[in-house]
Order: structure tokens, then sequence, then C-alpha cells
């Protein structure tokens, strides 16, 4: 009976195992995930700088962009260092406290991310539907109605998952086949059943990011209603809302790939599902500064003058 006892001793120290079936060409994955972080930061904090110091561009379309920026800043910041160093010098280890704060804070920026796309949409609809009554609708007090409710729904949906997951003995294996705490990829190797935490975390996908995905469409669809009845005046808003569904769908699509891939056991290489599971966060850090800040006039006029002058001082010492 002792050594029976020994197994059932949790494991609280845990090795990040994904992409190990390219072997010694793993460390090649450094340069395209290095680039693209470098990308993420530059990208966001330019387009954070220019909307802070700019007062033209302090309205609400443009601080819920700034918001966007700040998320997709941070979040990359929570995984993607500790994986480059796993890319490069092999840095594999993690203990069970680091995973599990790791796990909450990417999934709850995550979450974060989908909730500002249906604050944004709600912006748009408030513009385009009803531009006598847009400042009041998105006056602080009144758009706290609609922002509360989502952050509330977001901690507590994000609690439950790492919590249940927190719980769990992990017995046999601390092998995690990933590139970071992913919610699945760690309740994989727990001992004992796991459907509730499944079952958990699949319903997390319906109602955060499936749920906000069918709100935008549905106040998009009213938009290109009252867009199509006003004429060509309104294209140029027209156009804003189909980039914004097809990258939500995009993003969408990414998201449920890489969910279900866990669930679903249908013969997907184990690297390419963890691939779009990092890409579903890595993906919108990347292209959301520019799809909502760089094609957008106003903003890319003064990240334009902006990066000319900076590009002025630097030649300055030459003259």
């Amino acid at each position: 009976m002792e050594p029976l006892r020994e197994n059932v001793s949790s494991h609280k120290y845990f090795i990040f195992d994904g992409f190990n079936e390219l072997g010694a060409l793993r460390p090649v994955l450094f340069t395209p995930f290095f680039f693209m972080f470098i990308v993420s930061l530059f990208a966001n904090s330019l387009l954070l700088y220019v909307i802070i110091t700019q007062r033209s561009l302090h309205s609400p379309m443009y601080i819920l962009i700034a918001a966007m920026a700040g998320v997709d800043l941070s979040l990359p910041l929570f995984f993607v260092p500790n994986m480059l160093l796993n890319f490069l010098f092999d840095w594999r280890g993690i203990s069970l406290g680091s995973c599990l704060v790791q796990m909450y804070f990417v999934h709850l920026l995550g979450a974060l991310q989908s909730s500002l796309l249906l604050w944004m949409a709600l912006d748009r609809y408030f513009a385009i539907c009803t531009p006598l009554y847009y400042h009041e609708h998105m006056a602080i007090p009144r758009f706290l109605k609609f922002v509360i409710p989502l952050l509330i729904r977001n901690v507590f949906i994000v609690s439950v998952v790492v919590s249940l997951a927190g719980s769990l003995p992990f017995c046999f294996r601390n092998t995690i086949d990933h590139c970071f705490c992913e919610h699945m990829a760690l309740v994989e190797l727990a001992c004992g059943s796991t459907a509730v935490n499944s079952l958990v975390g699949l319903i997390s996908v319906f109602l955060i990011p499936v749920a906000d995905f069918i709100i935008i469409t549905s106040s998009y669809i009213v938009i290109f209603s009252s867009v199509l009845g006003a004429g060509k005046s309104s294209v140029k808003a027209l156009h804003t809302c189909v980039t914004h569904i097809v990258v939500m769908a995009v993003s969408l699509t990414i998201i449920l790939v890489a969910f279900l891939s866990y669930r679903i056991r249908n013969g997907l290489p184990a690297a390419v599902r963890v691939f779009f599971s990092i890409m579903y966060l890595f993906f919108p850090s990347c292209f959301n500064p520019i799809i909502y800040g760089i094609r957008t006039t106003e903003i890319q006029q003064h990240i334009l003058k902006t990066l000319t002058r900076c590009h002025f001082v630097k030649m300055v010492p030459h003259t």
C-alpha cells in the first residue's frame, strides 16, 4: 500500500513540452515568435502613446481602442517571454502556483479582449444608429452599465475555471504538452475524473467569446440595415464594421479549434493544437493595432506625425 500512496502524491512542478516533435529544430521557433512579440509591443505602445498624448483622440471610440491596445500589450507579457526562453535556452520548468497565476491572467485578459470588441461594437451601434443620443449613451455612468456586468462575468468564470484546475491532483505526469499554462493542457494531466473541468471550460468558451460574437454580429446586422438605408454617406462606416466582423470571425475560429481539439480526439497533430492555442491569444495582439489603429484615418495621421518627428530628432545631430 505504501507505493500506491506515493503514486497518489500530487506534482507541484511541471515541464513545458510544446512542439517537442520538432526536436533539434525547436529553437528555430524563437525567431518568428520573437518578431511577432516585438511587433506587438511596438505597435500597441505606439498606439497607446498617440491616443494618450493627442487630446483630439480623447473620445469614447479612441479610448476603447486605447484600452484594447493596453490589453494587447499586457497579454503577451504573461506567456511569451517564458515561451521564448523555453525555445532558445530550453528553460521549461514552472511551479503549479506560477502555472495557475499565468493561466488566470492569460485567460482573463483574453476574455477582456472579447469584451472590448463587444464594447466597440456598441460604440459603433450608438454612433451610427442613434447619432443624436450618442454622447448620452456613451457617458461614463450610462456606459458602465454595459462594462461592469461583462467584467464581473469574466472575473467569475475565469476564477471558477482556474480554481477547479488548481484543486485537481496531478499524480502520474508533470509534462505539459504546451508552451504556456493553457487550461486543458494542464487539466488533462490530472488523475481521476476531469469531466467537470472540461465541461466548465467549454461553457466558458460559449459564455464569453461565442456569446460576445453573437451579440456583436446582431448589432452589426442592425448597423448594416441602417447604413444601407442611409446611402453612400455611410459606406465608410460599413467598411469598418465588415473589417471588425472578419477579424472577430477569424479569432473565434482559432479559439474554437484550440479549445475543441482538447475535447474531441480527431487526430489533430499535437504541434498544430499547440500552435492554434498560442495564436488565439497572440493573433489579436499583433493585428488589432493594425485593424483598429492604423486603418483609422485620424490615428494614422497622428502616428505618421509621431514617427516623422522621432526620425527628425534622430537626424538633428547629423545636420
